[in-house]
């Protein structure tokens, strides 16, 4: 078995593997489709990631595939289902866990090695956040299902009602992601970002207004002068535009500071105006069993489909190239990583997990 490995900071290789037996609960698939992610791409460039994987590992978190081994002790599978996980598990006992919010787990069990031939999904997720792809869904779509059921949590958070008017700072996927379910809501949407054929795709997924950016590192449009809207959605994580949401929401209005900015960032904002504008700052982290299975809702019905989404692929043995390029500036939104070549429609693979 082979798999993508992540030896620092922006050194993968591709290696091989014998594959680890099964423990009780546990099962193997493997790997039809994995995609890449804007947090793979930090961690490629970091070399790490502290909460979720030490290297050298495995890595990548957005796959889906096929059963192909059950443990005697595992059940309700069986080889041969489709199937789509989630990249983690909460424990269901901590605090958090008891009020709610699961996704803030003391103890959320995080997977990777989504860039390989196959994984072993341990037994929380099993039990937890494994869910059966229906038969008319592509293996690449049914992975989108967590990038998506973060951003079903951030619109959540963010209590969007359908009069409103949203600003979507940044149009990369999770951007594209908030314009789509936004829309689905009824809200008007207006993206500002720096990609023009990011943009473009943002008017065809339903967004009124979609602006290019002219500045790197905060807001800068003329054809935002003077403009504020009812909610700020921050997907991107620069100080500049986190500094930017709070400056264009209305009195009353909500910024969800969806982007995570790197670790020691500090920015500066307008105490007064968040005093007496009565604003509501709140951020966006992850996501619950409950929103993985609202986002796969969201794609088996067709309100978000996956060639939006989804307009590159390469093959397992192109990924050290793949991020060198995505770190050089990436211009796909979602790669589709496969393990072999594929009929028509169905994407297929293989993949391992540390």
């Amino acid at each position: 078995m082979r798999a993508a490995v992540l030896h620092g900071r922006e050194e993968i290789r591709i290696q091989a593997f014998i594959p680890p037996p099964l423990q009780p609960g546990e099962l193997r698939l493997r790997i039809e489709a994995a995609l890449t992610c804007g947090t793979d791409l930090k961690v490629y460039r970091r070399g790490y990631h502290a909460r979720m994987l030490t290297p050298p590992c495995p890595f990548g978190h957005e796959l889906a595939g096929v059963i192909t081994e059950v443990h005697p002790e595992t059940i309700g599978w069986s080889v041969g289902a489709r199937v789509v996980p989630a990249n983690s598990a909460p424990c269901l006992s901590c605090h958090p866990c008891r009020i709610g919010q699961p996704n803030l787990c003391d103890d959320l069990l995080f997977l990777n090695g989504a860039y390989a031939e196959s994984i072993v999904i341990p037994a929380r997720i099993v039990s937890l956040n494994l869910l059966p792809i229906p038969d008319h869904l592509s293996f690449a779509e049914a992975a989108l299902t967590e990038p998506l059921a973060c951003v079903v949590q951030g619109l959540r958070d963010l209590q969007l009602k359908s009069t409103e008017h949203l600003l979507v700072l940044g149009a990369g996927p999770i951007g594209l992601m908030a314009v789509a379910l936004a829309r689905q809501t009824g809200a008007r949407v207006t993206v500002i970002g720096r990609n023009k054929a990011r943009l473009k795709k943002a008017l065809r997924l339903g967004a009124e207004v979609a602006l290019e950016n002219q500045s790197a590192d905060g807001v800068d449009h003329p054809g935002l002068a003077g403009q504020l809207f009812d909610a700020v959605f921050e997907a991107v994580g620069k100080p500049g535009l986190w500094e930017a949401a709070v400056r264009l929401v209305r009195k009353g209005g909500r910024v969800n500071f969806f982007g995570g900015c790197p670790a020691g960032t500090v920015v500066q904002l307008d105490t007064s105006r968040i005093h007496y504008s009565a604003l509501t700052l709140l951020a966006s982290f992850h996501h619950t069993p409950e929103t993985i299975r609202q986002a796969l809702a969201h794609i088996t019905h067709g309100s978000v489909r996956g060639t939006d989404f989804i307009d590159d692929e390469v093959f397992l043995d192109e990924v050290p190239e793949l991020f060198a390029r995505m770190a050089r500036g990436n211009a796909s939104v979602k790669t589709l990583i496969k393990n072999h070549p594929s009929t028509p429609g169905t994407p297929p693979s293989d993949c391992h997990h540390a």
